[in-house]
């Protein structure tokens, strides 16, 4: 999944239509994620022995990962990414091979970023 808890994402499709906000949580079992202040719904809760009241409560409800989209503030739209490894002085690179390969001695460790092609954005 390509987006991650934190990032600004746009809601392409659904009642929040080009709305964006930040993703508080992201479900990978089934796919969805929970952007803050958006998708609320209403639930009727009962008072628990923890102390905790009973009452109708609001929360945000799970949006399907194919309904939103990384919002760039270059464009200032939603944009598709896909990932590149980041090679010696930071050049970037398709796969984990060339990145190695960029190295002059060998490396422990090869860093996997998210990259816009449109607008060369590292997200």
């Amino acid at each position: 999944m390509k987006i991650k808890k934190g990032d600004v994402v746009i809601i392409l499709s659904g009642k929040e239509k080009g709305k964006q906000g930040r993703v508080l949580r992201v479900d990978t079992k089934s796919d969805r994620v929970f952007v803050e202040g958006r998708n609320i719904v209403k639930r009727h809760q009962r008072a628990n022995a923890a102390g905790q009241e009973s009452g109708i409560i609001s929360k945000e409800a799970g949006i399907h990962v194919s309904n939103v989209a990384l919002y760039s503030e270059k464009l200032k739209r939603g944009v598709r990414v896909c990932a590149r490894y980041e090679g010696k002085d930071g050049a970037l690179f398709a796969t984990k091979a060339e990145a190695l390969n960029s190295y002059s001695e060998p490396v422990a460790r090869i860093s996997k970023v998210r990259y816009c092609v449109k607008t060369g954005e590292i997200f």
